[in-house]
């Protein structure tokens, strides 16, 4: 058991420094590292790149994504 989520949490990490690597390099949008990490707003996504140091811009599409989020999740 401890080898599966051991395995689990190393996918993980490699799916995230990957993925990371691609939206730092410009091979991602936002909104593709979201779905690709599966958090379900923006606000998530940022939390996690801010605990990582990077820093993302936002647009107007942004935003409006994320108001549809927060209308998703009844916020």
């Amino acid at each position: 058991m401890r080898m599966e989520a051991d395995g689990d949490a190393f996918a993980r990490r490699a799916l995230e420094e990957l993925a990371v690597e691609e939206f730092q390099a410009g091979r991602l949008t936002q909104p593709e590292l979201r779905r690709r990490l599966s958090f379900g707003t923006r606000m998530a996504l940022d939390a996690f790149l801010k605990e990582r140091g990077i820093s993302a811009d936002h647009d107007q599409a942004d935003l409006a994504q994320d108001l549809r989020d927060l209308d998703r999740i009844g916020l």
